[in-house]
């Protein structure tokens, strides 16, 4: 969960001003606002989430606490690949997120059959990840998704209008699955270069070769 700061700051003779902080990590968050009261000089420290909620510090510890042994800080990449000649699909996702003080990383892929498209390929592969992400038990928590798909980045985001009535389908069926699991998502596009390894899994599963990892991550990914 990315956490925003206001505090007011008091200084020995009375002054008094505002300060307002980016957007953070929750756990950086709280250190930082743990920090500032040892001070003595912070009369009052709010923190607010993506929803505008206000946080106290207990409330926040007693968040992170909660979700320390549970899958947390997670990162959905996806991607679909689709075959015309053969009306076959690959699609392949790749789940990092934070357990017990450890990373780690799950990769996922499958073939499909009976779409029609590779934008279809491409919602079939982030629903496969909010599969994944129910058998990991992750729920009611902030997830990004992060995709190279214009269609399916800018339908989900709202940026766009969804026309055609197989896609409308796809994100009902996602933005459902979404609603059960209580997940705020946040959606971002990127290069194709910058999804290889989503488009690399997807690819495998073209080819007839199945992927189903899961390994802990040492140090940045």
């Amino acid at each position: 969960m990315k956490i925003r700061m206001e505090w007011t700051y008091k200084t020995p003779k009375g002054a008094e001003t505002i300060f307002r902080t980016d957007e953070m990590p929750a756990a950086q968050a709280l250190m930082l606002a743990e920090d500032m009261e040892r001070t003595g000089r912070t009369k009052s420290l709010v923190f607010l989430d993506n929803f505008d909620s206000s946080w106290t510090i207990k409330e926040l510890k007693k968040y992170l606490k909660g979700i320390e042994t549970e899958p947390h800080n997670v990162t959905v990449y996806f991607d679909g690949g689709y075959d015309r000649e053969s009306s076959r699909a690959g699609l392949g996702c790749v789940i990092y997120y934070e357990q017990s003080g450890k990373s780690y990383r799950l990769r996922r892929n499958t073939s499909a059959v009976g779409l029609t498209s590779n934008n279809e390929a491409e919602y079939a592969a982030l629903h496969l990840g909010l599969q994944e992400l129910e058998i990991l038990n992750v729920h009611h928590l902030p997830v990004r998704f992060i995709g190279d798909s214009q269609v399916v980045i800018n339908h989900l985001s709202e940026e766009w209008p969804v026309v055609e009535k197989d896609l409308s389908s796809w994100a009902d069926k996602i933005e459902k699955k979404i609603k059960d699991l209580g997940i705020q998502p946040e959606y971002e596009l990127v290069q194709r270069k910058a999804n290889a390894e989503a488009d690399r899994l997807a690819t495998q599963a073209l080819n007839g070769i199945e992927i189903i990892a899961t390994s802990e991550v040492i140090g940045d990914k």
